[in-house]
């Protein structure tokens, strides 16, 4: 179903133009390059070494010189390259799930700012209907006031409140036009283009309530994913320097002129690893290694923490919401339509309806905050858990797993 302009852009759509055009993931796919350019070429053998020597020969010849030329080519009897080239593919894979770590981040970002400019966008008109409501009311007051039916002080309470109330609508559209230029950095789009956002503030908590488990959290979070697969180039480092311990042979032939006689020969080299051994690098890797495999255990106990708090502010602002719905709510709107028949009546002072009008409209504005909190902690939760369909790594033979 293709995107339909006439009808604005739902958050939905600005989460997929938002993987499209949003800077910081094109440059985080860009990045991917270098770790594939290594890939491609990582495992392979060392070039061939061509070597040529002149010696001035002591003795009286027709040829006093001495050349010998000899071509030497490097076999990895180790099998050092081939798991170079296991850890490049396994690197590769790590900024490929850390562009998927990114693209769940920047999606989250999306719904954070759109809810916020969608409870913005809220109040504007409610506050709109609110004043509109007053101007009414104001008129009608002031009347009263006229007729000696009530105090002119209590007839100004009703303006002041007006004016306090008008005060509250520019802020509020002030805030609506900042979230909303803050929607159109996030997707990539340049702030003089003029697009209609669909407001969005409604979340199913209890869902997201069920799907976030601590099992979920482990098995699809892209970050934890991303490190696990750092802790796999750590385990393929660790086994690449291990296996340097085995050195590689230099073999190749050999030339040699000396006094107009030519010899051809075989020449051979290898290293004895009694010495070095490679141990600083062996060291080296295993503290990488437990750095890795430290990095994943302390992320996951940072989640699981996250979560945790995450499910008890949903299960509170879930009570909250259905606290205001079948308490507060009724018990305001059965206080004004009161206030609203005993000032007709003439049995009721209008500081009575004033006060009923303003928490009335106190308590419509503290629901949709109880919104916007429900519908961030819905997407909190389900970012903590991660995306449903966390793809396993496609570039490693080896199964680690900290």
């Amino acid at each position: 179903m293709g995107y339909n302009p006439d009808d604005g852009l739902s958050m939905a759509e600005g989460e997929l133009v938002a993987l499209v055009y949003n800077p910081d993931l094109r440059i985080a796919r860009l990045q991917i390059g270098i770790a594939g350019a290594h890939a491609q070429y990582a495992g392979q053998w060392m070039d061939p070494e061509f070597s040529l020597d002149f010696l001035s020969s002591s003795e009286n010849g027709s040829n006093p010189l001495v050349i010998s030329a000899g071509l030497g080519i490097t076999i990895p009897i180790s099998g050092r390259l081939g798991v170079e080239k296991d850890q490049a593919n396994a690197a590769l894979s790590v900024e490929y799930k850390r562009v998927i770590e990114e693209e769940w981040r920047v999606r989250r970002d999306v719904q954070r700012v759109w809810m916020s400019w969608s409870a913005a966008h809220t109040r504007v008109a409610e506050s709109e209907r609110f004043i509109a409501s007053m101007d009414s009311l104001v008129g009608s007051i002031l009347k009263l006031a006229d007729a000696g039916e009530m105090p002119r002080t209590e007839a100004s309470l009703f303006v002041i409140e007006q004016a306090m109330q008008r005060l509250d609508l520019n802020r509020f559209r002030g805030e609506m036009t900042e979230l909303s230029q803050e929607i159109r950095m996030l997707l990539g789009l340049p702030p003089e283009l003029h697009i209609d956002f669909v407001p969005d503030l409604n979340v199913d908590i209890l869902s997201a309530l069920s799907n976030a488990d601590r099992g979920a959290l482990e098995i699809l979070n892209p970050t934890l994913a991303r490190l696990r697969m750092q802790y796999e180039v750590a385990e393929l480092r660790l086994k690449r320097e291990i296996k340097k311990q085995i050195p590689d042979l230099t073999i190749g032939p050999l030339y040699e002129s000396d006094d107009g006689q030519s010899q051809i020969g075989l020449t051979g080299a290898i290293p004895l690893p009694f010495l070095n051994a490679n141990r600083q690098g062996i060291a080296e890797a295993r503290a990488d290694r437990e750095l890795a495999r430290a990095k994943f255990e302390t992320e996951f106990v940072r989640l699981a923490g996250s979560l945790a708090a995450a499910r008890l502010k949903a299960q509170t602002v879930r009570a909250q919401h259905e606290e205001m719905i079948d308490e507060m709510i009724p018990l305001v709107d059965n206080q004004l339509e009161n206030a609203q028949r005993l000032l007709k009546l003439g049995e009721g002072g209008g500081l009575v309806l004033l006060e009923s009008l303003v928490r009335s409209q106190e308590t419509k504005m503290k629901l949709i905050d109880i919104r916007l909190d429900e519908a961030v902690v819905a997407s909190e939760l389900a970012y903590l858990v991660g995306p449903k369909q966390n793809q396993p790594p496609q570039h490693s033979n080896t199964e680690v797993t900290p």
